[in-house]
């Protein structure tokens, strides 16, 4: 694994970590990156507020564009920081995904306060050719398709290509469209092409390209009117906490589609390696989400909510290594990253009042949300640059063979920058009608902001070997994330830096003739001006608004601890239990708002999984596989200030596959489970305006059942 940006044991290294290889990824049956957090401990994902990553309860959400994130993904060492850009939409020919706990700032490229989930795909093969695919088939049409090829261009260069297609239908209905809610579609592919000249040099490009569509959208829980709920009632739509249905006229859904290119180049220089990472990405997201809950032209509530996304992205760095074994170790490195997003959104509601009169008269006229009193527009564009440009280095004393220090520090200087202005647009092709609009908010007084910054971020980890594979060990590191231009409704709001204090301290052993492993640690990070979002409501604007400001303090303390036991030839046992305590230290909002005490949103304080896999000849001629694995976690809020209507309780979910394979044939047919005992859980709950207690439908809160066969040669 590449912790500290080099090869190493994970047993090895002072940072709690969690390695998953590819195919533990296969037998959990998950499909994206984002069901991680149904896999690893003290991972989660949060639907809402523009959807983040959290690690040991800590992460920030947020719509505004100039925001960076607490955890960073970083996808075959290139930080995949754009909104809507995971750089790996399917889960097909992945090498490992390393988990790291806690700050990483210093070697990882982008911020990092709370962890860092690198992905490393399966690497090009000199001289051979290889081919291997997949598919399964279940309840919903789900689907999974995947085919890679490594192909030897002669002795220098070999061609490694995987394509895949996935999707499943949504358990939920729109009933008015007869049509199924919450389903996903998703295809792409990666090509890698190495060119390796000699022992001492090479080159691997990478192509990507991923297109994700879903009719994901928030189905109605409670507190609608008498009237609305009547109507719900009346097409077919029963409100209620395990509700997946809509009768909206108008299908909410969000088609993204990403691409990108990369050149890993690496070098040998005397017993140094000098590697370079260039990439350039570009992202394009559209998404549909009206609010309405019964058809339109009975009543609408905000039909019209569009909004696009345009991101394109370079970065390179540069990193000088040393061998490892002698006395002083040492990496050094440059980084630089730009990131520009053009954004445009648009919010045309009704408040209540139907798009057809009673009398079949269109109505022609409207709010206008993203709009301003004065300005002609009724539409709005953000416009944001994010430049990072960093120095970073790593000394590691090997001071005895049992004992080492190292020390890591990183010098960053930010540059955030963001326009806010508005346009007109034609609602003829949207709305079908000559519209006029009523604006709802004053202008903003300031359209431009720019937010510089810089920092210095450092580690100190120590460890020692009691036996040679017993070790201890213990690291103090600070993190940052930098502040930003941001808006409260139209008024101009930057927010300041984010930093941490992070202290940890573990144990990694390998018992029992290397039979088990068993690893435990603890950790407390106490974070400064921590950068949340709020859903608030601004003077003039009808609708809460999400807006991100600075949290005084946030604390996450607590332990992990994960085992794997070989019990006997074939069967294995793996598991890993995380208690976080994540809760706000200091955060009064106004002068009758305090949050101190509460916990961060979406944060379970117990978390754990436990599987069990066992690969064995059951004949002369037959082999059987089998995987069955159960992940928990206890109950969060989905809302700052945890109130009631926010809770979810606390669930557990198992999956399961069993497979059976020729001996003589890499051939594996098989029958999997995804939630195999149906339990029904809610990604989020959040109160919509006036208009409804609303949820996040969880994709995988229904059993699915299908069949699966593989084959390679």
């Amino acid at each position: 694994m590449t912790a500290q940006r080099r090869n190493e044991s994970l047993q090895d290294v002072p940072v709690s970590v969690t390695s998953i290889s590819g195919k533990a990824l296969e037998n959990s049956n998950f499909q994206s990156i984002t069901d991680l957090q149904y896999i690893v401990p003290g991972v989660q994902f949060d639907p809402t507020n523009g959807a983040a990553f959290q690690i040991r309860g800590v992460g920030s959400t947020s719509f505004d564009y100039s925001n960076e994130k607490s955890v960073s993904l970083v996808v075959d060492d290139v930080v995949m920081d754009a909104q809507r850009d995971t750089g790996l939409t399917g889960l097909s020919d992945i090498q490992q995904v390393d988990v790291l706990m806690g700050p990483q700032g210093t070697l990882f490229g982008k911020n990092s306060t709370s962890g860092v989930i690198a992905i490393t795909t399966v690497k090009p093969v000199l001289g051979q050719f290889s081919a291997k695919g997949s598919v399964s088939y279940g309840q919903r049409e789900d689907h999974n398709v995947s085919l890679t090829l490594n192909v030897p261009l002669g002795d220098t260069l070999a061609l490694r290509v995987t394509g895949f297609d996935q999707g499943q239908q949504g358990y939920g209905r729109y009933t008015t469209l007869n049509q199924p809610l919450n389903s996903f579609k998703e295809y792409g592919y990666r090509a890698k092409l190495l060119f390796q000249p000699s022992d001492r040099i090479d080159l691997t490009y990478i192509n990507d390209y991923q297109h994700h569509w879903d009719n994901f959208i928030r189905t109605s829980v409670s507190c609608a009117t008498a009237a609305v709920t009547a109507l719900q009632i009346a097409n077919g739509v029963t409100p209620g906490p395990e509700n997946d249905d809509d009768a909206d006229s108008k299908m909410g859904r969000t088609r993204t589609s990403t691409w990108g290119h990369s050149l890993r180049a690496q070098a040998r220089i005397g017993r140094d390696t000098l590697t370079s990472i260039t990439a350039y990405r570009e992202t394009r997201y559209i998404g549909d989400a009206p609010a309405n809950l019964v058809p339109a032209n009975l009543f609408a509530f905000l039909p019209y909510n569009e909004g696009t996304i345009r991101t394109r992205k370079f970065s390179q760095e540069l990193r000088w290594a040393s061998p490892t074994g002698g006395f002083v170790e040492y990496l050094g490195g440059l980084f630089y990253n730009r990131l520009r997003n053009d954004s445009t959104q648009l919010q045309w509601a009704t408040l209540g009042t139907p798009l057809v009169s009673s009398t079949g008269v269109p109505l022609t006229r409207f709010f206008a949300l993203t709009g301003a009193i004065g300005d002609p527009g009724n539409a709005v564009r953000f416009q944001t640059t994010n430049t990072t440009s960093a120095a970073f280095g790593q000394l590691k004393f090997n001071v005895t063979q049992r004992a080492s220090l190292a020390l890591s520090g990183r010098y960053t200087r930010d540059n955030n920058s963001q326009d806010y202005r508005f346009f007109w647009l034609d609602p003829l092709p949207i709305t079908g009608v000559n519209a006029t609009f009523t604006p709802t908010a004053a202008p903003p007084v300031q359209p431009f902001g720019r937010i510089k910054g810089d920092n210095f971020s450092y580690r100190v980890a120590g460890q020692y070997k009691l036996a040679d594979a017993v070790m201890l060990y213990a690291t103090w590191s600070t993190g940052y994330k930098p502040g930003g231009p941001g808006y409260v409704g139209n008024i101009y709001s930057p927010y300041k830096d984010e930093t941490v204090k992070s202290l940890e301290a573990g144990i990694k052993t390998e018992l029992f003739d290397r039979r088990v492993r068993l690893n435990f640690d603890v950790f407390t990070s106490k974070f400064t001006d921590f950068q949340t979002s709020l859903v608030t409501f601004v003077p003039g604007n009808p609708l809460a608004v999400v807006a991100i400001g600075n949290a005084g303090g946030l604390k996450s303390e607590g332990a992990e601890a994960s085992f794997a036991w070989r019990v006997v030839d074939g069967l294995t046992l793996t598991g890993g239990l995380t208690y976080a305590d994540a809760h706000f230290t200091d955060y009064a909002y106004n002068a009758t708002t305090n949050y101190g005490g509460t916990m961060l949103t979406n944060a379970p304080k117990w978390q754990g999984n436990i599987s069990a896999s066992y690969d064995h000849d059951v004949t002369g001629n037959l082999r059987l596989r089998a995987n069955l694995d159960y992940a928990y976690r206890s109950k969060v809020w989905s809302t700052i200030g945890q109130p009631a209507y926010s809770e979810i309780s606390g669930y557990g979910i198992a999956n399961g596959r069993i497979s059976l394979s020729p001996a003589d044939r890499d051939l594996e047919i098989g029958v999997y489970a995804r939630n195999l005992f149906d339990t029904y859980y809610s990604a989020a709950f959040q109160q919509y305006s006036t208009l409804s207690l609303v949820h996040y439908i969880a994709r995988d809160a229904h059993r699915t059942i299908g069949v699966f066969a593989k084959f390679s040669f």
